[in-house]
């Protein structure tokens, strides 16, 4: 399987170096990786940049959600596997949809996450095929998915 160009996407946090670590320990792997804007600001702005400014935050935060979901949608159905990281600091429940989209599409799930998140997320760890703790484990299952 290592003949074809994997397509990768990144979902969640964006307050760490986790994509960073797994596109690193990647490098010799045949795969492209995608994801989502990870500025916060410009993610979260972007429907009153384009479309303009609105009074209510309800407002705003749906122009942006749904320009961003033209994006994350899309990469996510080109995907050939989603990762989806759940950080120790935020409630990411924008990742928590992407993994059900993904799951909804058919695409393998890998999470990754602290323990302490177990309870939290089981439904969404019992839907995925993986849960990693660390972006390592993350490039040891590629690795093996893609090479073995």
């Amino acid at each position: 399987m290592e003949d074809r160009i994997w397509q990768i996407y990144l979902s969640g946090e964006i307050h760490t170096d986790w994509r960073e670590k797994i596109m690193e320990g990647s490098r010799e792997l045949p795969v492209e990786f995608s994801s989502p804007v990870t500025d916060h600001s410009a993610s979260d702005l972007c429907g009153e940049e384009i479309l303009g400014a609105e009074d209510s935050n309800f407002w705003r935060d749906r122009k942006g959600a749904g320009i961003n979901s033209i994006r994350t949608n899309t990469l996510i159905e080109c995907a050939d596997l989603v990762i989806v990281r759940f950080g120790p600091e935020y409630k990411q429940w924008n990742a928590a949809f992407d993994a059900g989209y993904a799951c909804a599409m058919g695409k393998p799930v890998v999470t990754l996450h602290d323990p302490e998140h177990d309870h939290a997320l089981k439904e969404v760890d019992a839907a995925s095929r993986a849960t990693a703790r660390t972006p390592e484990q993350v490039v040891e299952i590629l690795k093996y998915v893609i090479l073995k």
